[in-house]
């Protein structure tokens, strides 16, 4: 039977506390110890990955306590009441259902008189037909024309995860000739973002895909009305431009405005529909659905890893236990999510939604408040780049910030040239190796200016090659660290209230009906 305890109630918790100063990576990280430790602290992930955390703060002894911690807090248990269609969402009374959107890891799951995992494939197997004929050229512009870009209208979740895959493997596509149309994306509300993308495209020769589960969400119907005009100002026909993903009760369902629709429904929460046809739809017409596919199929062989009961072969169980950890013992409140992969440019952004969205919460799944910190501030930028912006404050700073790299032997074109005896992909693993160590050790200068502690713990995804399968892997294995933290903090990881009150006086700002300080402000603002 399962149990829902808050985390400072777990005996397990409670002797982990105890183990804050068990590690120095001064230490264990100096010399042959740790070069022994970086090959032993390194379990696989799907897709050929590794998840290597041999500069955390952690040994033997506190994995052992995690085991411990992941056994009473049932993790295993609860992520198999949810991929089995339990009603985990407590705050909104649904069920959590993204993994089968990938994948069926339990028994059928059975909603509203449907079984889900026959409805997401029927979805994609659409959006694999209506992709095809747009690359055969059987659907067409007014003028018989072949569409040559895809336009991406959303925002938060139908914006951030489709935008970040679609960046990380766009060159990946261009090398592999897979890349069947450009995509854009309008987000902002802000008229400035959609027209500097109406202006970079031929409109006529465009497809838009208005994404909205609702379909009544305030910046998109703006957006979808600002494109609308821009089209009939060409002398162009909207319902033969745009498609619509959306849920069968939205008003975007069976609507003639609108050239195909793709569905999704209650049971997937914006922050992790990247998988499901709010993504399927945009990047199986960039690159075409075979690829959308190898992402699914990445997604879910690691799902399948985070389904395991055995804490050393479940890297995402870990990785979440690492970071309450690091939240919760060592004190540490932010997290850098840094990728040594330009092509993963958005993938910290993406991340910012999914885990302070799911995991930034003070009320427990009851609606009680908690006494401890749950989700941690999220930010990060690609490497080499970071390192001349905001490695200061990570080297030198008062704040200790836990680092997640990622990198990859390969560069995706690998299109190189050697320089001074090496290549830019070797100087680029150069320094993700080198600030590993550099955080972990630091370096005793002549000044305490030129001083680094050290102390600074972080862990890296290691891959060959960033690959459709390899992205697919790592979105799930950060949507299953996520999950697993908001079981352990005993929070509901799948709601947003935080987001509806802002929503709710914007709105009563547009029918002026406000006073005060809000009113003043809009004012202000000349609204």
């Amino acid at each position: 039977m399962i149990s829902w305890k808050n985390l400072d109630e777990l005996e397990a918790f409670k002797k982990l506390s105890g183990m804050a100063d068990k590690v120095k990576l001064t230490e264990v990280m100096a010399g042959e110890n740790g070069a022994e430790r970086v090959g032993k602290y390194c379990i696989p992930m799907a897709e050929g990955l590794l998840y290597n955390f041999a500069a955390k703060k952690v040994d033997d002894d506190v994995l052992a306590l995690m085991e411990e911690l992941a056994s009473e807090a049932q993790l295993a248990d609860k992520f198999e009441e949810l991929y089995n269609g339990g009603i985990v969402n407590t705050g909104e009374k649904r069920l959590v259902l993204h993994h089968l959107q990938r994948g069926q890891l339990g028994k059928d799951v059975i909603a509203d008189g449907v079984n889900k995992r026959e409805f997401y494939l029927t979805q994609q197997k659409n959006i694999a037909e209506f992709s095809e004929k747009v690359h055969a050229g059987e659907i067409v512009n007014e003028k018989g024309e072949k569409f040559n870009t895809v336009v991406q209208i959303g925002i938060g979740g139908s914006d951030l995860g489709p935008r970040a895959l679609y960046i990380a493997l766009e060159n990946w596509a261009r090398k592999n000739n897979t890349l069947k149309m450009q995509a854009k994306f309008i987000s902002n509300v802000d008229p400035d973002d959609a027209t500097a993308i109406l202006n970079s495209i031929d409109v006529s020769r465009s497809l838009f895909v208005l994404v909205s589960k609702s379909g009544t969400t305030l910046e998109t119907l703006t957006n979808e009305s600002f494109v609308k005009a821009a089209m009939e100002k060409e002398g162009l026909d909207p319902a033969k431009h745009m498609l619509a993903v959306t849920s069968n009760a939205s008003p975007l369902a069976n609507n003639k405005g609108y050239l195909a629709a793709f569905y999704m429904d209650d049971y997937i929460g914006g922050r992790y529909s990247a998988t499901s046809a709010v993504g399927g739809a945009v990047l199986s017409l960039a690159f075409g659905p075979d690829v959308f596919a190898q992402i699914l199929d990445g997604a879910a062989a690691e799902d399948k890893l985070a389904s395991g009961r055995d804490l050393m072969k479940n890297p995402d169980m870990l990785d979440a236990l690492i970071g309450v950890f690091e939240r919760n013992v060592l004190g540490y409140e932010a997290t850098a999510v840094l990728p040594y992969s330009q092509a993963m440019a958005r993938f910290p952004a993406h991340l910012q939604q999914l885990d302070m969205e799911s995991n930034g919460k003070s009320v427990n799944r009851f609606g009680d408040y908690i006494n401890y910190k749950t989700g941690p501030l999220i930010f990060g930028e690609p490497g080499t780049n970071g390192q001349h912006s905001f490695y200061q404050l990570l080297h030198q700073g008062t704040n200790i910030i836990p680092l997640q790299f990622m990198g990859f032997k390969k560069s995706q074109l690998e299109n190189d040239v050697c320089i001074q005896e090496t290549t830019s992909q070797q100087k680029l693993c150069a320094n993700v190796a080198a600030q590993i160590m550099a955080f972990a050790c630091g370096k005793k200068g002549e000044s305490n200016n030129k001083t680094f502690c050290g102390e600074r713990p972080s862990s890296i995804i290691i891959g060959d090659q960033l690959n459709p399968a390899a992205l697919g892997a790592i979105l799930a294995h950060f949507e299953n660290k996520v999950m697993f933290q908001g079981f352990v903090w005993n929070i509901n990881s799948f709601d947003q209230e935080g987001v509806q009150l802002g929503k709710i006086l914007a709105t009563n700002v547009l029918k002026h009906e406000t006073d005060g300080a809000l009113k003043a402000y809009s004012d202000l603002l000349n609204i």
